[in-house]
């Protein structure tokens, strides 16, 4: 019977390693971001600061893995076997979690979901056991630490309102001190900022992180305990006159070295934090094995009491593998790339496309803001607002591509790292699992809130995705419970069944997630070639909106021929696909709309009239999107409502309309990615056969309804798509005629 155990430690090692993929893939956020975001170092010097402070921070963690052993549920009240049980729900549903947060882009805590995937687990094991054991449900506290866990939530709610706030207040005032013209202040601030930040991040990350090491002994820990003011004096001084001297004579931005301490830092808080978040549940496994081994009693006898002994520590060479996985995941992660784009997104300080749609909370949210905002306004001093908007005055953009552009500056970068790092570190040292996320975002939000980022332009999407991510927060809570307490009970009743098939269906599962990912990037991809704001003359407009309608007419062929054959075949799945690929076109040319401000910015100042050309190409394109949108969305109706399908010479008068269709496509498509207008004349000429084609068979459904027709949801279906391809080649043929204008203009 033991061979199985060691099969279940097999499969957690396993599951241990694709959790510090998914795991980190969506935690790199934490401590990339403030350097990705500012641009003040390079990305590759970026990722190796950060491998190296990942893989050090590694080795702290030994102290922090009885959080897994004993934090939430009471080892005594559980056999081995339990133990196992819980121990292996929680990982499956940790990797099922974390990769639908990695899939999605959005950033969550892997503290929260292993603390209430742990809970989860032990409570549904528990009641199983009180339950079969007539035992009252009032017991059920003697079977989880709940002092312990309701310590650790309280701690993570309470961290997420003082990062905030202090994220908020340091970054307020230092903006003040510096303004976003910090270059000549650094000269006479520089240093103190720099000894200050310096020297806080060194005390609590190098310091009091190394807490709970072995080469460290309590004798020298008591005498750092004793000594914390003289330490951090020492630190002030020596790293504000090293900060002066690199200042002075050789020229160093201070910030620069800020952040790359600073990156440094929060990447081995992040470590030393929240390893235990992948691996302490696998090493809880194999520490419980260790005890068990030999004692010759079975797993659903022996009971786990030692397993909440203090003095069991993680292994040196767990630490280590743990921490080459998550350097290799930094350096590999696609996924890590998208969550991290998102955490950028809602903190940057320039304009841009919001990624979230404004709710009611949010604009609620900014309307009392701009009342209270107007409130305080009216009661202070005219010369003090005057003051104060001056301090917070931004420096105009040096690049014609936002795309080029950081996202904030490095002064907010270097307060995010200070903060963010400091909370952490004094979170780890006093081993409580602060979630690095829920502190290092919501620091972010501050520094954001306080740098003005969020001004009338933006605020309403802004506060819509961080209510968007926080929402995120508490789902990840629930389901995270759920989710193990039902895989706990799964396995507790199908025993090795329910083992093998668990661990089938978790591969099913992530590769389809990956293959779906893959497609998502690649969708991605494509839109973000559209994002053109480099454009600077007319012929340069001309070849890229060549280029975008080319696209357009391309999908557009595609998407309508794909339509009227799936209408033939009355096939709901197929006409649902074809919403999403309605929906794909759709953000495409959204995307254009949103960038047109940029790149009518960056044209030559004599181009007013490629400009409105522009404009105008956008609208019709935007036409021929809500007619594939009516389309889709009719045909999709219609099947779903299980009305009558069309007749066969309805279907065969539609294929006709298609191959007409589809021709003019395919040569309006090939003129414009070759650019050889020179066939715009035949097509134009060509477009009255598709329109007679079109009343034609309107007259022909007439006389059916006349007739023979007998069902009014059949004709008013078949007449929509009818008038909307009629409306679809009339958006067609304005934008080839405006094109066809605009290109003899420009010739003259």
């Amino acid at each position: 019977m033991e061979q199985i155990y060691i099969i279940m430690l097999i499969a957690l090692g396993i599951l241990a390693i694709i959790d510090l993929v998914v795991g980190v893939s969506n935690d790199a956020v934490n401590f990339l971001n403030s350097a990705i975001g500012s641009k003040a170092i390079s990305f590759k010097i970026t990722m190796i600061v950060a491998s190296l402070g990942v893989l050090i921070g590694a080795m702290f963690s030994s102290g922090m893995m009885e959080i897994a052993r004993s934090g939430i549920f009471v080892p005594s009240m559980f056999s081995f076997n339990d133990v196992m049980i819980i121990f292996l729900a929680v990982m499956i549903a940790d990797i099922l979690l974390l990769d639908v947060f990695n899939s999605l882009g959005l950033p969550t805590s892997t503290t929260v979901s292993i603390i209430f995937e742990l809970l989860g687990a032990a409570v549904c094991l528990a009641v199983y056991k009180i339950v079969t054991s007539d035992e009252s449900l009032d017991n059920l506290g003697a079977y989880i630490n709940t002092e312990k866990a309701s310590m650790i939530v309280y701690s993570i709610l309470l961290s997420v309102f003082l990062s905030f706030s202090i994220g908020g207040f340091v970054q307020y005032i230092s903006r003040l001190i510096f303004t976003f013209h910090f270059e000549k202040k650094l000269k006479y601030f520089g240093s103190i900022f720099g000894g200050v930040a310096i020297s806080a991040i060194t005390f609590f990350i190098l310091i009091k992180g190394l807490k709970g090491v072995s080469f460290i002994s309590e004798e020298q820990f008591a005498w750092i305990d004793h000594h914390q003011f003289l330490i951090l004096g020492g630190n002030f001084i020596f790293f504000t006159v090293l900060s002066q001297i690199l200042i002075s004579f050789f020229k160093v931005n201070i910030l620069r070295v800020i952040i790359l301490i600073g990156t440094f830092a929060l990447a081995l808080a992040f470590a030393g934090n929240d390893l235990v978040n992948f691996i302490g549940v696998p090493i809880a496994a194999f520490n419980s094995y260790e005890i068990f081994n030999g004692s010759g009693i079975s797993g659903d006898d022996f009971m786990m009491g030692d397993l909440a002994n203090n003095d069991i520590v993680a292994p040196f060479y767990f630490l280590l593998f743990a921490g080459v996985i998550m350097v290799i995941t930094l350096w590999t992660s696609k996924k890590a790339r998208s969550v991290i784009e998102t955490g950028v997104n809602l903190s940057r300080q320039g304009d841009g496309v919001e990624k979230f749609t404004p709710n009611t909370i949010s604009r609620a949210i900014v309307r009392a803001g701009v009342n209270i905002g107007e409130g305080i306004n009216h009661f202070l001093p005219r010369r003090v607002q005057i003051k104060i908007n001056r301090r917070f005055q931004s420096v105009p953009k040096s690049t014609k591509s936002t795309s080029d552009e950081p996202a904030f500056d490095m002064v907010r970068a270097s307060v995010n790292l200070m903060v963010a790092s400091i909370l952490i570190a004094i979170g780890t040292s006093m081993k409580l699992p602060l979630s690095t996320t829920y502190v290092t975002f919501m620091v972010a939000m501050g520094t954001s809130f306080a740098d003005r980022a969020w001004d009338r332009e933006s605020a309403v999407y802004r506060i819509a995705g961080v209510f968007k991510v926080i929402g995120g927060w508490f789902f990840t809570a629930i389901v995270a419970f759920l989710l193990a307490c039902t895989i706990a009970y799964i396995l507790k009743i199908g025993e090795v069944f329910a083992f093998v098939g668990l661990l089938l269906l978790l591969a099913i599962i992530l590769y389809r997630s990956s293959r779906k990912y893959k497609k998502k990037v690649a969708v991605e991809a494509e839109i973000k070639t559209l994002r053109r704001e480099d454009i600077g003359t007319v012929n340069e407009m001309i070849t890229e909106s060549s280029a975008q309608i080319a696209k357009v007419f391309s999908k557009t062929n595609s998407l309508y021929s794909s339509l009227i054959k799936n209408i033939s075949c009355y096939d709901l799945a197929l006409l649902k696909a074809n919403k999403k690929e309605q929906k794909s076109l759709e953000k495409e040319v959204d995307e254009l709309k949103s960038n047109v401000f940029y790149l009518i910015k960056n044209l030559d100042a004599n181009s007013v009239e490629a400009s409105k050309f522009y404009i105008l190409i956008l609208s019709y394109l935007q036409d021929m999107v809500q007619s594939i949108d009516f389309l889709t969305s009719n045909s999709y109706s219609h099947v779903d409502n299980n009305h009558k399908p069309l007749k066969e010479n309805q279907i065969s008068d539609l294929k006709t309309i298609d191959s007409q269709m589809s021709q003019l496509l395919f040569l309006l498509e090939e003129s414009f990615k070759s650019d050889d207008f020179q066939k715009i004349d035949l097509i134009l000429e060509e477009k009255g056969m598709v329109l007679n084609t079109v009343s034609e068979l309107i007259t022909k459904q007439i006389i059916r309804i006349r007739t023979t027709e007998t069902s009014p949801k059949n004709s008013k279906f078949y007449l929509a798509l009818l008038l909307e391809t009629n409306d679809l080649v009339k958006s067609i043929m304005n934008l080839l005629e405006l094109f066809k204008e605009f290109n003899q203009l420009n010739k003259r």
